[in-house]
Formats: structure tokens, sequence, C-alpha cells
């Protein structure tokens, strides 16, 4: 029965997940930690943390962890999968109808509709890591550092992140 209710939540959020990995972080939320229970919000913050450091797609690598932890090995086969099945089924309908709905003022309008909806689930999932992960002034205070750097100074993240580790280092 976990690995039905993993299928249908993670087909879901796969289904609905217009705008990447962290514009489904707030259906992720919905469907893990307040529908289902399966995890507390400390540890859905740490599955993120797990599925920036690993190689891959933050949806692939949150429903796989998420699946592992919930139930095993079938448990992430299952949640990767259900995930993954709708942009497949999507990409593949794009792909053989493009050429007719290509110039469609519909399809045009669609999108440009999504775009807000968008930029609204990803401030929400980064409102949800910035309450749970700015825990003091001293981690306040890396947050605006790095934002600084990426945003105005065009810093390459990964340097961000090395110094995001040395400021971590020396204010801890």
């Amino acid at each position: 029965m976990i690995y039905i209710k993993l299928f249908i939540s993670f087909l879901k959020i796969g289904a609905f997940s217009f705008g990447g990995g962290y514009a489904m972080l707030p259906l992720i939320q919905e469907e893990i930690i307040t529908k289902n229970g399966w995890l507390s919000l400390k540890e859905f913050i740490d599955v993120l943390a797990i599925s920036q450091m690993t190689p891959g797609p933050i949806a692939i690598n949150s429903a796989t962890f998420l699946g592992y932890k919930i139930g095993g090995i079938l448990g992430a086969v299952v949640s990767t999968l259900a995930v993954v099945i709708p942009s497949l089924v999507i990409i593949l309908l794009i792909a053989h109808f493009l050429k007719k709905f290509k110039e469609s003022k519909y399809i045009d309008w669609f999108f440009k509709g999504l775009r807000p909806v968008i930029i609204g689930l990803i401030a929400s999932a980064a409102i949800l890591v910035a309450k749970n992960t700015i825990i003091d002034v001293k981690s306040l205070i890396i947050t605006l550092a790095i934002f600084y750097l990426v945003t105005y100074k065009k810093l390459h993240p990964i340097l961000c992140i090395v110094i995001a580790g040395a400021l971590g280092v020396m204010l801890y």
C-alpha cells in the first residue's frame, strides 16, 4: 500500500511541477509532510540539502531519496519513476504535436500565464527553506553575503559555496 501511495504522490508532483525542481518543493512539502506525514519539516530540509549535493535534477534526487527513506529501494524506484513519467509523456506529446501548435496564440498565452505561477512556487520554496535554515545572525550574514556575491558580483556558484563554507568555519 505504501508503494501505491508513493507512486500517486510523486505522480501528482511530477504532473503539476512546471518550472523545475524548486517550483515543485511546495508540492513535495504538501504531499510528503502535510498530507502523508512521512517526514518532519527538518527532515525535509535535510533531504533538500542532500538533493542539492548530489549530481542530477533536484526533482529526481528528491524523489529517489524520499522514496528510499519511506519505502526502501523499491520506494526509491517507484518514486523516481512516478515523478519522471508525467514529464516524459508531456514531452512526447509536445514533440508529436509541435508543428501543429507551434504558432498557437493559446499555447503562448498558456505559457505566459504559467510564468508568474512558477515564480510564486519558487519564492514559496525559498521562504520555506529560509525560515528553517536562517536560525541566527551568523546564518543571516552568510545568506546575505552569498546572495550579494551571486546576484550583484556574478560570482560563480561553486566559488560561493567555498566562500560560504569558509564563512561558516570562521563564524561558527
